[in-house]
């Protein structure tokens, strides 16, 4: 199964808006993906991204700038006139058919042969690795295989498209990493373009070609997963990147990039992501892997352990500072609630950007 001798070259959102009365979901969103990208919308609840893909599917209508496959306008088009695959959160399968019935449904209504119909949905079947399963019903398989079938269905038909909308999120810890892997395999497979919706950090890392990172109906950064994790350019992305810890205060100077910052009376330094100027407030931040529990170090702060937990190889907590601001750490010991300890934040990891936060 090939989508090789497709002739899309790319998808391409040009000002692409979407308003529910006075609130706009998208707000002139431009993007170009190439064919066989796998491309992942990130964000918080509420940012837009499956309302993107809900109008790259033909789900939802635009109320301005366009939607086109190479030079081909494609937004005034009906969801089935775009032959686009969609997996959805839910699965969405029809319980009454048999799973070799529900992959083939769409084959089915476009008028295939029966016999063809069979061969290419027990192909489809194969590449999910759901061999033997197509005359049980979906109720009779556990939730990661539900998904597999909504993935087979979804590329039986040879799209030109996959779109995914977070359809890991029902599955439990283990089935998540079990599914991301084969969502991978199957789209380097079959070598198809994908846009792939979550707020999963690490789904959007593993999977992703390239993130688009939304906020507020409005694109905020797009970027490969090393760009994304390594340099976020604004705070915003960079705390939905993992950078939970947040620390404010006066930028003391600016050297070779490095930014050093007063903070709580000691001196804190991290990467300069903006334009500083001694004497200005600004935000450094940092991921909590990145702030270890250590008895000396540089680059470290002093705070009262709130929380400890045990997380097998290392413990993780919560700490405060002397003004109050929490701190996410890692550390190989066990610290008690009240213990003061000493943090040592990776000035090559952590980043400065301008502003209060």
């Amino acid at each position: 199964m090939s989508l090789a001798s497709t002739s899309f070259t790319h998808l391409r959102l040009d000002r692409l808006s979407r308003s529910f009365g006075a609130f706009n979901a998208l707000n002139e969103i431009d993007l170009m993906i190439g064919k066989g990208e796998f491309i992942a919308l990130l964000g918080p609840s509420g940012c837009g991204k499956s309302t993107a893909l809900n109008c790259i599917a033909g789900l939802l209508g635009t109320t301005g700038g366009g939607i086109y496959i190479d030079d081909r306008r494609i937004d005034q088009l009906k969801p089935e006139e775009r032959g686009f695959g969609m997996v959805f959160q839910n699965y969405a399968l029809f319980p009454h058919m048999t799973v070799l019935q529900n992959v083939g449904f769409g084959l089915k209504m476009r008028g295939i042969a029966k016999d063809e119909i069979t061969r290419r949905a027990e192909a489809a079947l194969a590449l999910v690795r759901l061999q033997g399963q197509g005359d049980k019903l979906p109720g009779q398989l556990s939730g990661g295989q539900q998904q597999r079938v909504a993935i087979a269905r979804a590329i039986v038909i040879e799209p030109p498209l996959v779109l995914m909308d977070e359809p890991l999120s029902n599955l439990d810890a283990k089935l998540r990493l079990e599914m991301r892997a084969e969502i991978r395999r199957i789209h380097n497979q079959l070598g198809a373009t994908t846009i792939y919706v979550t707020h999963d950090q690490d789904e959007a890392l593993s999977l992703a070609d390239r993130i688009v990172v939304l906020r507020d109906g409005a694109i905020r950064q797009v970027g490969t997963p090393h760009e994304l994790y390594e340099s976020p350019k604004y705070l915003d992305v960079a705390e939905f990147m993992g950078y939970r810890n947040r620390l404010s205060g006066k930028v003391i100077r600016v050297e070779n990039g490095v930014a050093t910052l007063a903070v709580d009376g000691t001196e804190i330094s991290g990467r300069a992501m903006d334009l500083l100027t001694p004497g200005e407030t600004a935000v450094l931040a940092a991921r909590g892997d990145d702030v270890i529990d250590t008895a000396d170090g540089q680059n470290t702060l002093q705070a009262v352990v709130e929380t400890i937990e045990y997380r097998g190889r290392e413990h993780v907590g919560t700490a405060r500072s002397d003004s109050g601001m929490e701190l996410i750490f890692h550390g190989p010991r066990n610290v008690a609630p009240g213990s003061r300890v000493s943090l040592a934040i990776d000035a090559g990891r952590a980043l400065v950007f301008a502003g209060r936060g």
